[in-house]
């Protein structure tokens, strides 16, 4: 029994042999200036096992591309998805921060009068973070969205409403849950220990703020790909 059972084991490793090394996980990753902090944690977190890619404003001087929000996604989701020849294994995206701050009703603008609107307002951006996702559905990945992060009291610039990060989520998810879209929340990661990981008045993140939100990314990224 022990000679049978030595035999399958060498039988399989040598087909494990035959295959060769497995393949990287090829993830893309689609986000605004947050994403941008985090994405150097998330590459370090993965290491080997996985090739993470993000759109480049100018990758000859490393100048990465802010994805913004879902009026800019709709336009530009297809050019992303094709990036380095696309076939991605998961794709981890966000959009919120962008659509919710506040911009002149003429100019379109950043704006810090609470009374302008929504860069897109809530029906709006349900409809079009709705297009972006059967964009990424079709791909085949393992899909992953990241809540949008907190905005701190204070008045940050330009305005944004800390309620409306929760609306805007809350709209994220009844897109993503019911598609089996995995959730990373990254709002609750970040929301208790805001004090500690993001700068003053400010949606930013400090350094060590953003490594820390790369590492849970990059913990809910392995997670998602053996699923």
């Amino acid at each position: 029994m022990q000679r049978l059972a030595l035999g399958l084991l060498l039988a399989l490793s040598s087909c494990a042999s035959l295959l060769g090394p497995r393949e990287p996980s090829r993830v893309l990753l689609l986000g605004d200036s947050i994403s941008i902090g985090y994405h150097k944690a998330v590459v370090e977190a993965l290491g080997d096992d996985f090739v993470v890619v993000r759109p480049m404003a100018n990758a000859e001087k490393g100048r990465a591309e802010n994805c913004e929000g879902t009026t800019k996604g709709v336009k530009a989701i297809e050019r992303w998805l094709a990036l380095e020849g696309g076939d991605w294994d998961v794709i981890h995206f966000n959009f919120g921060l962008h659509d919710l701050k506040r911009v002149d009703p003429k100019t379109r603008r950043n704006s810090n009068d609470p009374s302008d609107p929504n860069q897109a307002d809530l029906a709006t951006y349900t409809s079009q973070l709705t297009t972006i996702v059967e964009a990424l559905e079709a791909t085949g990945a393992t899909l992953i969205l990241a809540t949008t992060t907190p905005v701190p009291t204070g008045g940050v610039r330009p305005h944004r409403d800390p309620e409306d990060v929760e609306r805007y989520n809350a709209r994220a998810r009844g897109i993503a849950e019911p598609r089996g879209i995995v959730v990373d929340d990254l709002y609750s990661f970040a929301l208790p220990r805001l004090a500690e990981l993001q700068e003053p008045v400010n949606v930013h993140f400090t350094a060590e703020g953003s490594a820390a939100l790369g590492g849970e990314v990059a913990r809910v990224i392995r997670s998602a790909a053996r699923r």
